[in-house]
C-alpha cells in the first residue's frame, strides 16, 4: 500500500468524495444525518474559497481512502494562526494502516513551506471524549489534551 498512496490538495474534482465522507463521518460518530444539499454547499464553498480553509485527501490507486479538512484561527496570544484540523475521514478499508500520520505529515510540512507568508503557531484538533482510538493516534503524533471544553450554540435550524 506504502508505494501507492499520494497525499494531495483537494480539487473540486473531490466534492462528491468529500461530502460522502463527511457525511459518514457525521454518522459513525454522532449518529447524525446530515443533509446532503447543506453539505455539498459547505464542501464546495470551502474548495472554492482557500480563504476558508483546505482540504487534504489521501489516494490509493487514484481512490479517495481518507481526507481531512484544515481551518484557521488567529490567536493574539502567539501572534499566528492555529491550523484546526476538522472532518477527518478514512474510510473502514483503509483505517489502521497510518494515512491519518501521512496527512497530518503533509499538513505539517506544507505549515512549514508556507511560514514566510504567514505565521503558523500550532495544530489543532477535537475529538469526541469517547473515541479513544483516535485519541491515541493524536497522542502518538505528539498532540496533546488541552483541558479545554468546546461550547457551541448553533443557528435556529442547524444540527
Amino acid at each position: 500500500m506504502e508505494n501507492k498512496l499520494l497525499i494531495r490538495l483537494a480539487k473540486t474534482d473531490d466534492l462528491d468524495v468529500l461530502v460522502e465522507f463527511n457525511r459518514a463521518m457525521a454518522r459513525e460518530t454522532e449518529d447524525k444525518d446530515l443533509s446532503l444539499e447543506i453539505v455539498t454547499a459547505g464542501v464546495e464553498t470551502l474548495l472554492k474559497n482557500s480563504d476558508f480553509g483546505f482540504y487534504v485527501v489521501a489516494e490509493n490507486n487514484d481512490k479517495v481512502a481518507a481526507s481531512l479538512m484544515v481551518t484557521t484561527e488567529w490567536s493574539d496570544w502567539r501572534n499566528g494562526r492555529f491550523w484546526w484540523i476538522q472532518s477527518v475521514y478514512v474510510h473502514p478499508k483503509f483505517r489502521r494502516q497510518g494515512i491519518y500520520r501521512k496527512l497530518y505529515e503533509f499538513v505539517k510540512e506544507k505549515a512549514r513551506n508556507e511560514q514566510n507568508e504567514l505565521r503558523i503557531c500550532g495544530f489543532r484538533l477535537y475529538v469526541d471524549h469517547q473515541n479513544t482510538v483516535a485519541q491515541k493516534t493524536y497522542k502518538a503524533l505528539g498532540m496533546k489534551d488541552t483541558g479545554y471544553m468546546i461550547y457551541e450554540e448553533l443557528e435556529l435550524g442547524l444540527q
